[in-house]
């Protein structure tokens, strides 16, 4: 991995980790992108009350290990997005016992909550192996699917979790987190292909007063990671606003 190059994400090896395994698993987790997906969790959970703190703790957990550690490792298994030097086998070891973990706690929860938690614990799995490592030629692995399973699912898993049931409510919020996770597609994905795929950009922007402004990577990057990084702060600000009206107001 040559360091000289630009990180393959805006969070990607930062300095402060030094170098090595530490600043690879930080990079693989997606601190941001999983923040903002576990916010949608907490915002289904807290569409309607009461809301129990040890399910939405348990399924925090499960969607962490699923898709912060599980899905992760295996898209970085496949191809080497981030160029991180993990071995192979240490990112399947993580995967299977992540997703195994993950799967754990849904078994757990299909005694506590209902046994059709199995439908969840299905879909889960089948998206965060086929998406990630492009199964069943690649059927999966598309923005629609990244749109629905990554946005709208963890609302709706997490608001059958605390609920047993499914309402007009949590279907609107799954709309929410499907539209939040569209945006942070459209702005990721160009993101990504300056970062990885880009190795210069040249123009000149010529105004209407006369003035001309130069183009390179940083010009049309920096507007694109500023956009990603208010959203995934805004996703788990929301959620925490809620979380302490159900919690605290309720």
């Amino acid at each position: 991995m040559d360091d000289a190059l630009s990180p393959p994400a805006y969070y990607a090896r930062p300095r402060f980790l030094g170098s090595g395994a530490l600043r690879d698993w930080w990079s693989i987790l997606h601190p941001p992108y999983t923040l903002l997906h576990l916010s949608l969790v907490t915002l289904g959970a807290c569409v309607s009350g009461p809301v129990n703190m040890a399910r939405l703790g348990t399924t925090l957990a499960a969607f962490f290990l699923a898709v912060g550690i599980g899905a992760h490792s295996l898209d970085e298994l496949h191809g080497r997005p981030l160029r991180t030097t993990l071995p192979a086998w240490e990112l399947v070891t993580a995967a299977v016992l992540a997703l195994g973990g993950a799967m754990t706690l849904g078994v757990v929860g299909m005694f506590i909550v209902s046994r059709w938690l199995a439908v969840f614990i299905v879909v889960g799995a089948v998206v965060a192996v086929g998406y990630n490592l492009e199964l069943l030629g690649a059927r999966l692995h598309t923005r629609a699917v990244v749109v629905l399973t990554w946005g709208g699912f963890p609302v709706v898993t997490a608001y059958y979790a605390q609920h047993r049931n499914l309402s007009l409510a949590a279907l609107l919020a799954a709309g929410f987190g499907a539209m939040v996770t569209l945006a942070q597609q459209q702005l990721s994905t160009p993101a990504r292909d300056l970062r990885r795929r880009t190795l210069s950009v040249d123009g000149i922007v010529h105004r209407l007063d006369g003035s001309r402004v130069a183009i390179d990577i940083e010009t049309i990057l920096s507007p694109l990671e500023s956009a990603l990084q208010t959203l995934c702060w805004a996703g788990p600000l929301l959620a925490l606003a809620l979380l302490v009206a159900r919690v605290f107001h309720h």
